[in-house]
């Protein structure tokens, strides 16, 4: 294995740490040298829920190891940890290649309250900035004056534009704006950093509609790309939220935020499981850096393996 994966791999092992010791922990001490039994295929299902899989992926994930194990006529439980490996990593998806097809692209952050939008925004102009591109960013995030002034001050930092408004103005006016000035200055990507807010606030949601129509009124075909950023340790309580954001917006992505600092990791198959969408990145950290491209070989085994 080349430095560089190695090291890509000691990253998420230290980011999972969390995630790793608690229910995914177990199963590894588990999966220790006895003999498979009833209890062994009881005692999985119910960590792989504790792990946040789900109901269902944890139940079809068993299922799939009893008929592995009859057909390969596995007989130890530790035999069973390869095999475990192995169908965990056949139900996460690698990310496709996200395409800059336009210019500019248009972002659109959306997410509910205190998942990680504001930072992640910035985080992502750090890494694209990087890439050579030239990045702009709309504080849309009206409600709160201190994510404007936040996302002010990473632009400082960055020397990257942010086009902000007053607070309490309407986002959908920064957002045309942004647009606008997107265009004019020729920009590769646009992120656009809009409210958190509850999927049960209908108004909420029919503003965050209202967001979407009106970048594509600035631009025609925009915004090119909405990203769901979902706070990992939130666990299966964001799976509804995330199900109304598809619904309204038409999600293309998920950013899994703060998985570093959750313990509910499992979360990853029940998002790929009940959305069907691309996990495209995931925080491993607080650095800018720590926004990692979602790995599925380096999820599983920063997972499972110490």
């Amino acid at each position: 294995m080349s430095d560089k994966n190695n090291n890509l791999f000691a990253k998420w092992k230290r980011g999972l740490a969390r995630t790793r010791k608690t229910a995914f922990g177990r199963i590894a001490t588990l999966l220790g040298a006895t003999e498979i039994t009833e209890e062994t295929w009881d005692e999985l299902e119910a960590l792989l829920i504790q792990a946040d899989l789900g109901v269902e992926t944890a139940l079809e994930v068993v299922e799939a190891l009893k008929e592995t194990t009859a057909r390969e006529a596995l007989v130890r439980s530790d035999e069973l940890e390869e095999a475990l490996h192995a169908e965990l990593r056949r139900r996460l998806q690698a990310p496709p290649p996200i395409e800059w097809k336009e210019r500019p692209n248009v972002v659109l952050l959306v997410g509910v309250n205190g998942s990680g939008k504001t930072t992640t925004a910035a985080k992502l102009a750090w890494r694209y900035t990087r890439e050579g591109k030239s990045v702009m960013l709309a504080a849309a995030d009206t409600f709160r004056a201190a994510a404007i002034d936040q996302l002010k001050t990473w632009g400082e930092r960055l020397h990257v534009p942010v086009i902000a408004g007053q607070p309490g103005g309407d986002p959908g006016a920064i957002t045309y704006d942004a647009v606008q000035a997107a265009r004019a200055r020729n920009a590769d990507i646009l992120f656009v950093d809009t409210a958190g807010r509850l999927h049960t606030r209908f108004n909420l949601m029919e503003e965050l509609k209202k967001v979407r129509r009106v970048a594509n009124k600035a631009l025609p075909g925009a915004p090119h790309h909405v990203w769901l950023v979902m706070d990992a340790t939130t666990g299966q309580n964001a799976l509804q939220q995330a199900k109304a954001f598809k619904k309204a917006v038409d999600v293309s992505g998920v950013i899994l935020a703060k998985l570093d600092s959750s313990a509910k990791g499992g979360m990853a198959f029940a998002i790929q499981h009940e959305l069907a969408l691309p996990i495209l990145f995931a925080g491993l950290g607080e650095k800018p850096e720590d926004l990692t491209p979602f790995d599925p070989e380096a999820f599983v085994q920063g997972v499972l393996h110490a």
